[in-house]
């Protein structure tokens, strides 16, 4: 099943030329990312439409989300998007919890002939901003209590403010492409390093590698 809490905080995100991207800028880009979430949101979600009230409300919950990764993931480093202005842990805790407790929720059994049951909690009555907000903090609270908050981890290849749940045990980076931008990071570091360390007057060759000293004389 789609992890709700992850996408929410994952709105933050490298924009491929350097900088970050918020998917959430706007009142119809929360629209999107709703609608298209429909199905694991219930069928309110598929009409959903977005004013800059849901906005506001979306984005300050994401703060609190995002603050509670960084404090999962200790002590390894938080993505470096928001690292310099988290909410103190009280505040984080109090924005997810004030979120979930806005809308009673009685459980739903749905099966579609020839896939399996599936079980979903139904908000009693809100209106869908306040629906919206409490299911992505039981989301939250859900993740953060379950199995897979252990292998929660911030990517830390350059310029990456993901997170991510690790897959396997030697996982490092939220996808293939960040771990090439990592592994081409390192290589480029390792030649500068060796590039620092020849002696004045002697020559590198491309690959940081000394060569024949240069006689200066001729």
């Amino acid at each position: 099943m789609i992890n709700l809490s992850l996408g929410l905080a994952s709105t933050i995100r490298h924009d491929g030329h350097g900088g970050v991207a918020d998917d959430l800028v706007e009142p119809a880009g929360l629209t999107a990312w709703v609608r298209d979430r429909a199905p694991h949101l219930g069928d309110w979600a598929a009409g959903f439409a977005a004013d800059e009230e849901a906005l506001a409300s979306v984005v300050a919950l994401r703060t609190g989300v995002r603050a509670l990764f960084a404090y999962a993931v200790r002590p390894g480093p938080p993505s470096p998007a928001d690292a310099h202005r988290l909410l103190p842990l009280p505040a984080a805790l109090d924005r997810v919890n004030s979120a979930a407790a806005r809308v009673l929720v009685t459980p739903r059994l749905t099966w579609v002939d020839g896939d399996d049951p599936v079980g979903r909690p139904v908000p009693a009555g809100a209106d869908p901003r306040t629906a919206l907000l409490a299911a992505l903090a039981r989301a939250t609270i859900d993740f953060l209590s379950g199995p897979d908050r252990p292998n929660l981890r911030a990517c830390t290849a350059p310029r990456c403010v993901r997170y991510f749940v690790k897959g396997h045990g030697r996982q490092e980076f939220c996808k293939p492409s960040c771990s090439n931008r990592a592994r081409a990071a390192r290589h480029y570091q390792r030649q500068q390093a060796a590039v620092a360390t020849v002696p004045a007057g002697v020559a590198t060759e491309p690959g940081g590698r000394a060569s024949r000293p240069v006689d200066r004389d001729r």
